[in-house]
């Protein structure tokens, strides 16, 4: 729920800052800049003890080496927060990153049933989906390449 947070509020403070930066002087700009602050935040995640123990406990059980979905899945965050912050690279880099908030979406299903492991997140189906959409339509909003949203 941190990155949610993270989120909204890098996304807020980014647009104060675009009224006197331009790098930052749209809406896909300033909730890119919040996207990647977030996905940064939770790509830690996968790399950090004891939650990545939490992380290799959802990962279901078709998917082969959890360990190494896991930390692929943390290098394509990072990849991805930095992609966003490369205003070429932007609309490929939230593209990229809501394909994984979809191809990633069935561990949180499973983290949503029983606990496997201490450090594995326990928020319910209902409240993950919806802040899985919210990321998608950041993604979304992003990803837009002209000054629709100004």
């Amino acid at each position: 729920m941190v990155p949610s947070i993270v989120l909204i509020a890098a996304t807020g403070l980014a647009r104060l800052v675009g009224l006197a930066v331009p790098y930052a002087d749209s809406w896909p700009a300033a909730t890119a800049i919040g996207l990647a602050a977030a996905f940064a935040l939770a790509s830690t995640a996968h790399f950090l003890q004891p939650r990545r123990d939490g992380l290799i406990a959802i990962v279901p059980p078709a998917v082969p080496r959890p360990d190494l979905a896991v930390t692929a899945t943390g290098l394509l965050e990072v990849v991805g927060a930095v992609g966003l912050l490369i205003e070429p690279l932007r609309t490929p880099a939230a593209v990229g990153l809501a394909l994984l908030l979809v191809a990633v979406f069935p561990a949180n299903v499973r983290a949503a049933g029983a606990r496997r492991h201490p450090a594995a997140p326990a928020t319910p189906l209902p409240l993950r989906a919806a802040v899985q959409l919210g990321f998608l339509a950041a993604c979304a909003v992003a990803a837009c390449a002209g000054r629709l949203l100004t």
